[in-house]
């Protein structure tokens, strides 16, 4: 039985494809539209099950809506010169020279000697991290980029490497921790990702006024204890294999000592990348953009030497990210663009009428954290639906403030239900820690988590304080 199954798997996408191309075209969109969602849910569903790795997926995926002439090549390659996704590239990139230069193997000593005794006290100490420099950050996706290096640099530190079966686990809970902080901490802060402040003017509309303060005091319950429930839960669904270790922290500050004062290249990495931290900070304020910083800061890494060609040659995982993220950037837009993401929440919400407002509530909060399947961009989803859903819950009933504070804090913390549900995510994937059906598994799970929290101790906090 296991052979015919083992056969067919590698078919199952092209079915699911054909199948849903030659259904007849729902009334409200257009042929294009529903043929670009056969090919996209198919290639995601080839991911799910197991037919095909990511790459391979999205290339074929984006090879056919090309050949058919479903979308023009213009459009379908236009995410290999989208701003995200270089950002995401650029800092994995920088993140090596950390890691190559020393200054990791140093940062990873330091934080051991502080919070080491145990695989939970790691977790804890990034999530802090995280949590601590986010309001700072007005792109999640720099933000990755400074957190990913930390994190790697500790899993590293630890001996636990990416090509061992059971080594890779510490490295592999520490990244996902990393990577599901990101989506709460943007939550918890209005500044910590360009989506924030828009949905704030979508919701304005509506008659919900949201400043810094107001964000942050609404959003600290459910999102303080998310972010303490994190660690915790990553571990009891993927143990990292180390449980304490409490002659770590002494072994780690030797360690450091021994390593003496920074050297030329450590220095040299310090430096940039303090420069980076700053352009992203402050880029606003001063009118950068944030890749451009990124390509600033990549350029003189390679202009001292720090890292050369050869070792961005040896780091193929860089380029797989470039392209599968590209493709499925740019796919996830067109959907978008052509309707389709609006058709479904305009349909999802019209089954809903008649419930009452704490069922529709629910329910509408749901469906849009389940459809981020769909969405490779948070911001996307942002522009396509939000204004959307919050109009179908204030039409059922829902308070108009519960309704905007629920989904605008859901518009953070559902980027971590795919690897590719945010840019900031592909950074921790491209360390190659966890697979792809991994990543899946954890990452509906903790959103789960996620929604619970938010649903039942932020509902009624957002009731109290608003």
């Amino acid at each position: 039985m296991k052979r015919p199954l083992t056969f067919l798997k590698p078919a199952l996408p092209f079915m699911l494809a054909i199948g849903i191309w030659l259904t007849p075209v729902p009334a409200g969109l257009t042929p294009p539209a529903w043929h670009l969602f056969a090919v996209f849910a198919s290639a995601i569903a080839s991911v799910l099950i197991g037919s095909f790795p990511l790459l391979p997926s999205a290339l074929l995926a984006v090879a056919a809506v090309v050949l058919t002439g479903t979308i023009s090549p213009a459009k379908a390659f236009a995410g290999f010169a989208n701003a995200s996704v270089l950002l995401v590239v650029i800092a994995f990139l920088v993140a090596l020279a950390v890691v190559k230069s020393g200054l990791g193997r140093r940062i990873s000593l330091f934080m051991v000697g502080l919070f080491g005794k145990s695989s939970l006290g790691l977790a804890y100490s990034i999530v802090i991290t995280d949590a601590i420099i986010a309001p700072g950050f007005p792109s999640n996706t720099a933000r990755g980029g400074v957190l990913f290096p930390i994190v790697l640099s500790v899993a590293s530190g630890s001996g636990s490497r990416p090509e061992e079966p059971e080594g890779r686990r510490l490295g592999g809970y520490l990244m996902f921790c990393g990577m599901a902080s990101l989506s709460v901490s943007s939550a918890l802060w209005m500044t910590a990702t360009s989506a924030n402040p828009l949905g704030v003017q979508i919701v304005k509309g509506f008659g919900v006024e949201i400043g810094f303060g107001k964000w942050l005091v609404v959003a600290a319950v459910p999102a303080l204890i998310a972010l303490l429930l994190l660690p915790w839960l990553v571990a009891r669904i993927f143990p990292p294999g180390i449980g304490q270790t409490p002659d770590a922290p002494v072994a780690a500050r030797k360690e450091l000592a021994a390593l003496g004062p920074l050297k030329r290249d450590e220095w040299i990495t310090a430096g940039i990348f303090a420069f980076m931290i700053l352009g992203w900070v402050f880029g606003d304020s001063l009118q950068l953009n944030s890749t451009s910083v990124a390509f600033a800061g990549l350029g003189m890494l390679l202009m001292s030497n720090v890292i050369g060609l050869r070792d961005i040659a040896e780091h193929g995982e860089a380029l797989e990210t470039f392209l599968w993220l590209a493709v499925l950037f740019a796919l996830s837009g067109q959907l978008n663009e052509l309707g389709f993401m609006g058709y479904v929440g305009q349909r999802l919400a019209s089954y809903i009428v008649g419930l009452s407002w704490q069922m529709t509530y629910v329910i509408l909060v749901a469906l849009y954290v389940l459809i981020h399947y769909m969405f490779v961009s948070q911001t996307s989803q942002v522009l396509a639906l939000l204004g959307v859903f919050v109009d179908v819950g204030i039409r059922g009933g829902v308070p108009a403030p519960l309704m905007a504070f629920a989904l605008l804090f859901a518009s953070s913390y559902f980027s971590v239900i795919t690897p590719q549900g945010g840019s900031q995510n592909v950074i921790f994937v491209s360390s190659g820690y966890l697979t792809q059906p991994e990543l899946y598994r954890l990452g509906l799970l903790v959103t789960l988590l996620f929604l619970v929290v938010f649903l039942v101790i932020g509902t009624p906090w957002i009731l109290l304080v608003t």
